[in-house]
């Protein structure tokens, strides 16, 4: 049961991993608008933060990620990168 809920967790921060580096290049690149490099880097506060579990952090980033794809501005390439992170971490529960 333990070596499970390890796996699960291993599992869990690396598609944290991947949705930062996602979200990393969506917040340096100065062809998106400024107000989405900044909920992107705002997303990446969320599912950096320690004083969540990684489902809790994942769904604030969802909610921030949500938000934002919203946008009209928003350059449909950002925008598919950002339906990426979006499904990566949906998977993530406690």
């Amino acid at each position: 049961m333990l070596m499970v809920k390890k796996k699960k967790m291993q599992e869990y921060e690396e598609k944290i991993k991947q949705a930062l580096a996602v979200l990393n290049e969506v917040s340096e690149d100065n062809t998106t608008p400024r107000n989405i490099r900044r909920a992107a880097k705002d997303a990446m506060n969320a599912l950096q933060s320690p004083e969540f579990t990684p489902a809790v952090r994942a769904s604030n980033a969802i909610s921030l990620l949500d938000e934002i794809l919203q946008d009209p501005n928003m350059p449909p390439y950002t925008r598919v990168k950002l339906w990426n992170v979006m499904s990566l971490i949906e998977a993530i529960k406690d």
